[in-house]
């Protein structure tokens, strides 16, 4: 009779469940189950850090509407790893993690890498166990999957002790599981009347679109809801692109005229949390319609007038086929469209003037602009950093869903290079361009070295001002080095990133110039392997940084 090891039965319940591709860092004693992923057929990335691999397989979730998978070993590889654990779980993308542990019967000895595993995952995981034994590992694996899916996506955990994956089972004691899927339910009829009632009534109504509704695949049916009801809507930073940024109600350029002036609020997928200001900048006496599959997120921070739980999609086909057209007879002439109309102009030719200074170095608006000039229509855009993804929000525009990637609602750096990768993987037929900032890029630099082993088509450009937020110039540097006053926020001038990643077999480019970075982009665009452009920017000097539109 056959048989299989715990790795084998593993990778085995893994392709049941329709994984296709496990990203992670080997060692004692995960390599078995690598091994074994890859001999089903499965790809594996194998990455240089933990917390890279884990964020990779988070925003694979993100992508796939399906857990991403991600492999790591016992003790520090499953504390690492628990960064991609908590990113899933706030961004409420879909994740399994799964870490090796000791053997059973070491625990409690002093064992190698001994760590209460399941027990640190829990809190910041919807599920977190360990098989009681071989056989029930594909049983559980399915549990683990369906809970990261079902509902309000999350993270779970799946521990493997050594014993289990060293140790076998026969070849009939494997379970066979049928891949776990997800249960969508629409609103209640009567609240989504009373949500078509409101919308009836309303003189300034405004759609917000969250990142929710990219992630629920709801593009479609908020696009025939926008046309119909024709009220403008405001993308949060990963909601852009479920309706064409190049959308005429797109009030994204008038944001806060737009919160400030809406007596009706349309969340959809959209958490008023920190990205949306807490609602503070709402309208105090605007009536809200939050729609979101987790029951709980309704209300948060806003008393709600009419509350639609439900999957996205769903939800969004009943209201549109519940209201009768647009809010009022002639949008185009309605007093609040056309305010929002000026608004956004007057701010584009503000931005426009931005995008031509020409003074060296470049400023992140110029540099941004040259860029822009020479993306593909479907690039995939990955942005990270403090200035250099929030400059980015106002400068880069998407007519297409979950093409812009950033640190979402944890906003914690070092996402950048995970999420490159694995957006490259699932966007094979596009390229995919991180813009990051220096200090955001040295979380996860060695990531090059994993896509050009991988070999993968990236664009990194790192727009370095020499800091975290802002950078010194080499005499200033210098100056407060020598003074003992050099800030927490200053990093060394200058550092040639170009060289790093030129050493790791990708191309390098060092810019100083608009014309320079055009060059490199032209030539980074023609490449089919890694290219990464060091981008010299204006530091910026020593301020004193302010916090308060966090409170305000």
């Amino acid at each position: 009779m056959s048989s299989l090891t715990g790795a084998q039965v593993i990778a085995k319940a893994l392709k049941e469940q329709g994984v296709t591709v496990v990203f992670g860092i080997v060692g004692i004693p995960v390599v078995d189950v690598a091994e074994a992923i890859q001999a089903e057929g499965i790809q594996f990335i194998s990455f240089r850090n933990e917390q890279s691999c884990s964020y990779a397989a988070s925003v694979w979730g993100y992508l796939n509407q399906r857990p991403g998978v991600c492999l790591v070993v016992s003790g520090p590889g499953v504390v690492h790893a628990l960064a991609g654990v908590v990113n899933s779980q706030v961004n409420t993308w879909p994740l399994v993690l799964i870490g090796g542990s000791c053997e059973t019967s070491l625990e409690g000895a002093g064992a190698f890498q001994e760590c209460l595993q399941v027990e640190m995952c829990r809190p910041y995981a919807k599920f977190s166990a360990r098989p009681p034994k071989i056989e029930m590992i594909p049983n559980v694996l399915q549990t683990a999957v369906r809970h990261a899916m079902a509902g309000r996506p999350g993270a779970a955990y799946i521990d493997l002790p050594a014993d289990y994956i060293q140790g076998s089972i026969s070849s009939d004691e494997f379970q066979h599981m049928t891949p776990a899927r997800q249960i969508f339910a629409q609103a209640d009829a009567a609240a989504i009347e009373e949500a078509a009632a409101l919308l009836a009534q309303a003189k300034s109504p405004l759609i917000v679109v969250g990142k929710g509704a990219a992630y629920a695949r709801a593009e479609a049916e908020i696009r025939a809801l926008v046309d119909k009801y024709q009220a403008p809507f405001l993308p949060t930073p990963m909601g852009k692109g479920v309706v064409p940024d190049s959308h005429k109600r797109n009030a994204s350029s008038a944001r806060s005229s737009a919160l400030r002036g809406a007596d009706v609020v349309l969340l959809l997928g959209a958490r008023v949390n920190w990205i949306l200001h807490f609602g503070k900048k709402f309208n105090p006496q605007a009536k809200i319609i939050q729609v979101d599959v987790h029951p709980e997120e309704i209300g948060t921070n806003l008393p709600i007038a009419v509350a639609l739980q439900g999957h996205l999609p769903l939800v969004v086909a009943q209201l549109t086929k519940a209201i009768s057209g647009p809010f009022v007879d002639s949008p185009d002439s309605n007093e609040f469209v056309i305010a929002l109309q000026q608004h956004a102009l007057k701010n584009a030719q503000k931005q426009a003037v931005k995008y031509q200074e020409d003074q060296l170095p470049m400023t992140y608006h110029r540099a941004f602009f040259e860029i822009k000039q020479k993306l593909p229509s479907d690039v995939v855009l990955v942005s990270e950093g403090a200035n250099t993804m929030d400059i980015a929000r106002t400068v880069y525009d998407f007519d297409q869903p979950r093409r812009r990637l950033d640190c979402a609602t944890f906003a914690n750096m070092g996402v950048g290079m995970g999420f490159a990768i694995a957006a490259q993987l699932f966007y094979h037929e596009s390229r995919v361009v991180a813009i990051v900032g220096d200090s955001a890029f040295g979380f996860s630099a060695m990531e090059i070295e994993t896509a050009v082993r991988s070999r993968l088509p990236l664009i990194v450009v790192v727009i370095n001002n020499n800091g975290i937020y802002f950078g010194l110039e080499n005499d200033e540097y210098e100056q407060l080095e020598q003074a003992g006053k050099l800030p927490s926020t200053a990093l060394l001038p200058g550092i040639r990133y170009e060289m790093i990643a030129e050493a790791c077999g990708a191309k390098g480019h060092l810019v100083k110039t608009p014309d320079e970075l055009a060059a490199a982009m032209d030539s980074a665009l023609a490449y089919s392997g890694v290219t990464l452009i060091n981008c010299l920017i204006r530091p910026g000097g020593y301020q004193k940084l302010d916090f308060a539109w966090m409170t305000k």
